[in-house]
């Protein structure tokens, strides 16, 4: 079978059974078999994740629960007992045995919780690889993952053309910004000399190809919850602690948080769920909010701003408040020589390509890889592979061109041999 094809097969494969994060069980362990056929020395779960550091993870029973649907749909028994705690990152290693510097290369591998498009012009259902779950891989999780197996069969292919070490890092739970960080604690990163991570689409064209020294922006992923007391609100509405009110009342203030001069920031309170009943005061309350800074001190002057207005608004309904950050992703910035590299490589593998630098946007947790990577001498960058969407990012109808998956392993591939052999 020809790489493109089989590129087409394990993103039609993923994209079927997608798997949020911390769950992707079924996934890592399709990787991890994948892998070591190829030829390459993996470790996986614990051995590449600090517990300690992981961040808004499933119940125990979501994981149990996870663990039987991977069974029954597809997993790879041989690996599976090893991530069945959610513990699902791999790092693939090839050492060439060649004096060299140490390259890795990052994909992710988690969905989103939204429900696929049913739509009959939906590609993914016509064709028949629409999610067979209440999940989807509607941010290219799954063609980032085939285009890491992509680039770990070329490398075996051409492995004479490499020097050093090659480390294939498979990261779960980037959406929330939540997997990296653990397996920057597990020190995976610790040797690297250069690190890149990738994205597919993100607004940029089909054929194009963006490297970048940019920023990203700070975040904290927090989940709210107001606990108050329930009461009758017709016959004993004084007996009532309201939440909701709580929560309504810092859902307005939180957006009126002061901007700061120090740079962009960002607040967002996306969900807010409150109430069981027309004539019942409700005892309970909860919110999803998420903060960002163009810097860490930035995005902690969100954070505690907005946690002394949570406070606040529980002090005045008298109901107690709980904040719980269940995702992280601090501000870095990409090393404009290795960017460089990036775009020569895709240069060759006849992309239109760019450089773009000092502009700040989104978060991705691959910043603390970045970060690890640079505070130790090394070089570190991100790269997007730009492609035709159905939809943008986080949609029900999410779709990419499979023909950009091909390039962007060839892209990789030259970026291997560039790096190890010092450009």
């Amino acid at each position: 079978m020809s790489l493109h094809k089989q590129l087409i097969e394990w993103r039609r494969d993923f994209h079927r059974h997608p798997e949020l994060g911390f769950l992707e069980m079924r996934t890592s362990t399709i990787v991890a078999d994948t892998l070591v056929k190829l030829g390459y020395d993996i470790k996986i779960g614990r051995q590449v994740m600090n517990p300690d550091f992981t961040m808004g993870k499933p119940s125990d029973e979501e994981t149990k629960a996870h663990y039987e649907w991977a069974k029954e749909n597809g997993a790879v028994l041989e690996y599976l007992d090893q991530v069945s705690e959610g513990y699902t990152g791999i790092v693939a290693t090839l050492d060439t045995g060649r004096e060299g510097p140490t390259a890795a290369f990052r994909v992710d591998m988690d969905a989103l919780p939204i429900y696929e498009s049913e739509d009959s012009s939906h590609v993914p259902l016509k064709e028949g690889f629409r999610s067979v779950n209440n999940e989807m891989h509607a941010c290219g999780h799954d063609v980032h993952t085939s285009i890491g197996l992509g680039l770990a069969t070329l490398l075996m292919e051409h492995k004479d053309t490499i020097n050093g070490t090659i480390k294939l890092l498979f990261q779960p739970a980037e959406e929330g910004t939540r997997g990296a960080r653990s397996m920057v604690e597990a020190g995976v990163v610790d040797d690297v000399d250069y690190f890149v991570a990738s994205h597919i689409g993100t607004g940029v064209p089909y054929n194009h190809f963006l490297a970048s020294n940019n920023g990203f922006l700070a975040t904290s992923k927090i989940d709210v919850t107001f606990k108050g007391v329930s009461s009758h609100a017709g016959g004993q509405p004084e007996e009532g602690k309201n939440a909701m009110l709580a929560a309504a009342n810092a859902v307005i203030n939180l957006n009126a948080i002061p901007r700061h001069s120090g740079g962009a920031t960002r607040i967002n309170v996306g969900e807010l769920h409150a109430g069981s009943g027309r004539n019942v005061i409700a005892g309970s309350a909860n919110l999803k909010i998420e903060t960002r800074g163009t810097t860490a001190e930035l995005n902690d002057y969100m954070k505690q701003y907005a946690e002394s207005i949570i406070k606040g608004a529980a002090q005045m309904f008298q109901v107690e408040s709980t904040m719980e950050t269940v995702g992280e992703g601090t501000s870095a910035k990409g090393s404009t020589a290795l960017a460089e590299v990036l775009v020569k490589a895709a240069d060759s593998a006849s992309l239109t390509t760019s450089l773009e630098e000092n502009k700040p946007s989104g978060s991705e947790d691959a910043t603390f890889f970045i970060n690890r990577v640079q505070e130790r001498g090394g070089l570190a960058s991100y790269c997007i592979f730009g492609t035709d969407l159905a939809a943008g990012h986080h949609n029900e109808k999410f779709d990419i061109n499979e023909d950009s998956m091909a390039p962007a392993v060839q892209t990789l591939l030259t970026a291997a041999q560039l790096l190890t052999n010092e450009f």
